[in-house]
């Protein structure tokens, strides 16, 4: 079966940036199970994928724009310091979470002054050219309740 809309790809991976250091991977444990056509990984990655079989390796290059996005700078902003309670650790590369229109937010921290605290809104890995060493291991036809819910239920997907 080829991996096309409405089906669940099962694949093992490994994500690298443009240095080689590796960001992710499935490598020694379950392999990432996903519905196809479904927004479930990033657009690069499901057009690479797109009509190969179980079986198929490839070391596939995403640029930012079909990955995480390209870096925006309108994403980065200053809030005051007093919003952050006093003894919360705040330190450049870490993460503080809110809650956005749309559910939680994760925020990268930049910078930290006595008055201030600059924040990064962007994908940790928006900007960035990717390399997934990919491997599908299998392709099958989704549930009904899959395609219900937008996901892959049970081995390498979500559970209820």
């Amino acid at each position: 079966m080829k991996v096309a809309r409405d089906t669940v790809v099962t694949l093992h991976y490994t994500l690298t940036d443009d240095s080689g250091e590796v960001l992710d991977s499935s490598a020694g444990g379950e392999p990432l199970g996903y519905l196809h056509g479904h927004g479930n990984i990033i657009p690069g990655l499901e057009k690479a994928l797109e009509g190969n079989s179980a079986g198929f390796q490839s070391v596939v290059t995403i640029s930012a724009a079909e990955g995480y996005g390209e870096k925006n700078p309108g994403a980065i902003f200053d809030a005051p310091r007093k919003h952050f309670p006093a003894d919360m650790p705040l330190a450049p590369g870490g993460r503080v979470q809110t809650q956005g229109d749309h559910g939680p937010v994760t925020l990268t921290i930049v910078k930290v002054t006595d008055d201030s605290v600059t924040l990064d809104g962007n994908h940790p890995l928006a900007g960035k050219t990717l390399h997934f060493d990919v491997e599908i291991v299998d392709v099958r036809d989704a549930s009904s309740e899959e395609l219900a819910h937008g996901h892959v239920h049970g081995h390498g997907g979500h559970h209820h």
